[in-house]
């Protein structure tokens, strides 16, 4: 995804909490425009910007984690944020173990205009929405 916007931006940092992968992405992806930080953006301070954009990350977190992150988010001006949810009506933020798996087994996904994050934010507009290739939810985009 962010292949297709460093040529868009004037700035481009791309944050992994995996320092391989960080290390493979400074080796194979250059631009002068671009850098890349291994980081935890639970407890790590965020690069500044304009946009902040989570691909597939809050949903592998716990709420704790989560709570720590969304105060951070409030430094930016545009918030994109990919998660997978389940089908239909869901009940947001069950809390998890931070890991790799995901609310959706408990038929919830993360919401961060609800409680206990309470996201404060001018506007939310969903982007876009596509059935998971499992056929198990949907993967949605959403801006704040």
């Amino acid at each position: 995804m962010g292949r297709q916007l460093i040529s868009s931006a004037k700035k481009y940092v791309a944050v992994d909490i995996v320092s391989d992968l960080i290390e493979h992405n400074k080796k194979t992806f250059k631009a002068a425009n671009l850098e890349f930080h291994c980081l935890d953006i639970a407890t790590d301070a965020l690069p500044p910007g304009d946009c902040a954009i989570l691909r597939n990350v809050l949903q592998h977190l716990s709420n704790a984690d989560i709570e720590q992150i969304v105060p951070k988010l409030s430094g930016f001006d545009h918030v994109i944020v990919t998660e997978h949810v389940p089908e239909g009506d869901f009940s947001p933020n069950a809390d998890i173990i931070s890991g790799q798996g995901i609310r959706l087994k408990k038929v919830s996904g993360v919401d961060l205009t609800a409680p206990p994050f309470n996201f404060k934010v001018r506007g939310k507009e969903q982007w876009l929405s596509l059935p998971y290739e499992d056929g198990k939810g949907f993967v949605e985009t959403t801006l704040y």
